[in-house]
């Protein structure tokens, strides 16, 4: 399915306010409801709107800790690789993990309680035996931007 600039425009959106109205939002983007519902529905059916959540504010729930980590394998055949996903995935505390190229596998993203949770996650994921090499971990002190939302408008006219 090809999008077109309405329905990049409904998208972009809903990443704004997911629970807005069918109404509000084809007013925003100048379609009347009944085809404003009919464009949504089929964003959801075709996988490009693939659910809806809340944006928690991370530092009202009390202490928390972010870290970025480093991990390199010792080996890398597919198998490797996925023993490394399917355990990581399992985790809570990662919240993202990313295979990259350059001087080290993947970069995965932590939160906890704090630095000792994070030590102890660390610690078991490599007494697991998942084929971690080495990793290196940034604790991250201030994060002054962080967007919950994507490019689609740049994207889309790229």
């Amino acid at each position: 399915m090809k999008l077109d600039k309405i329905d990049i425009r409904i998208l972009c959106e809903l990443q704004k306010n997911g629970r807005i109205s069918n109404v509000e939002l084809a007013e925003l983007i100048n379609l009347s409801p009944s085809p404003c519902l009919m464009r949504v529905k089929r964003l959801q059916t075709e996988g490009f709107i693939t659910g809806y959540s809340a944006q928690i504010d991370v530092a009202k729930l009390g202490q928390t800790l972010t870290v970025f980590a480093e991990i390199t394998l010792k080996n890398h055949r597919q198998i490797d690789f996925a023993r490394f996903l399917t355990t990581i995935e399992k985790i809570d505390s990662v919240v993202e993990c990313h295979l990259v190229s350059g001087g080290y596998d993947y970069l995965v993203k932590f939160i906890t309680a704090g630095i000792s949770e994070y030590q102890a996650v660390m610690e078991r994921l490599v007494e697991m035996d998942i084929g971690i090499d080495k990793y290196f971990s940034f604790v991250v002190l201030k994060s002054p931007i962080v967007k919950s939302h994507l490019p689609l408008a740049s994207i889309f006219n790229g």
